[in-house]
């Protein structure tokens, strides 16, 4: 009997319309993936793509149109509101973001299998470039990949040390642009791509 992957994305679907009355989609964001093992994925991609989203729904605060999002064998969508942080835990900046829409009565849910995060989603994390504040939390995200948690760390590049710390730290890399999450195995494939180098620009070189 095998285990359950950390985090696994089933055929995930997000659509947006563009109104009550026009059912067009505005955005859509799809991805299928599981992730088996403690990892450091690194996520870039256009503001606007839906790095955000894909976030909040990995963290069960924001449902997917389609599909599941299923952390350690557990659909986010069917765990007690209060709980989903302790499967996943998604930080905005420097605050930890904790919104649900709430379609059913907490307790008609299942419990968390888990007292503790499994998955860390940290998103546009602030790094204060003075006294040894990036290694610190570089050992901290190495920390929990150490401690069996698939850590997730999603910046906009501005400035070439950005991009250092995500080679430096990341195993792993995802893409999003135009509702598509592309995955790339290490850092000179993902630079490697026309669509990152048009989207980093003069830090493609860097």
């Amino acid at each position: 009997m095998t285990s359950a992957p950390l985090l696994a994305l089933e055929r995930v679907s997000k659509v947006y319309r563009r109104g009550v009355f026009d059912r067009a989609p505005a955005f859509q964001l799809d991805i299928d993936r599981a992730f088996e093992k403690p990892e450091i994925v690194g996520i870039m991609g256009p503001n606007g793509a839906g790095k955000t989203t894909l976030f909040e729904m990995i963290a069960g605060s924001n449902a997917p149109s389609a599909g599941r999002v299923v952390v350690a064998g557990q659909d986010m969508q069917r765990v007690r509101y209060r709980q989903r942080d302790r499967l996943a835990i998604h930080y905005h900046q420097s605050y930890q973001v904790r919104r649900f829409s709430k379609s059913r009565p907490s307790f008609l849910l299942e419990p968390a299998g888990s007292a503790y995060p499994l998955v860390h989603l940290f998103d546009e994390p602030q790094f204060n470039t003075q006294d040894g504040y990036i290694g610190f939390m570089l050992d901290f995200f190495r920390k929990l990949r150490a401690e069996g948690r698939l850590v997730f760390v999603c910046l906009h590049p501005t400035a070439p040390y950005q991009l250092d710390i995500l080679r430096e730290i990341c195993e792993r890399f995802l893409f999003v642009s135009g509702g598509r999450v592309c995955p790339h195995d290490d850092y000179a494939g993902l630079v490697a791509q026309a669509d990152v180098r048009t989207y980093l620009g003069a830090l493609a070189g860097s």
